[in-house]
């Protein structure tokens, strides 16, 4: 397997990502599920000053690379996972996706886990 759909996935989430100011340094965006279907997308964009903006890309543009990407992974009539987490640090080229297959919950925003959730999606490697 390619990691070519990975990078048009990531190429796709920038490129139609509204919320972040230019000089954003890491991402991390959650593609969300509905059943056997994409539904969108949320997450943050860490710029190197501090500040956290909260973004997303537009489900119509980045369908085609979020199905090609599902489709590499997936065969038809396989279930899909219920979000995966896609995280991109654009000043060293890394990136990290994580599929979760079950807990609906585990990247969902509320006002109760706002802070803590922007904290725990942000992009670590290492």
């Amino acid at each position: 397997m390619t990691n070519d759909v990975t990078v048009d996935l990531i190429r796709a989430l920038v490129e139609n990502m509204r919320g972040a100011e230019e000089d954003w340094q890491s991402l991390a965006m959650v593609i969300d599920f509905d059943g056997d279907r994409f539904s969108g997308t949320h997450g943050y964009a860490y710029s190197p000053d501090g500040r956290i903006d909260a973004v997303a890309s537009r489900p119509s543009a980045v369908r085609p690379a979020v199905n090609a990407y599902t489709a590499s992974y997936y065969k038809p009539g396989d279930a899909l996972p219920v979000a995966i987490l896609v995280q991109f640090d654009r000043a060293k080229g890394e990136y990290e996706v994580t599929f979760e297959d079950t807990d609906a919950a585990r990247w969902k925003v509320t006002p109760a886990n706002i802070d803590q959730m922007r904290e725990e999606l942000r992009p670590k490697f290492g």
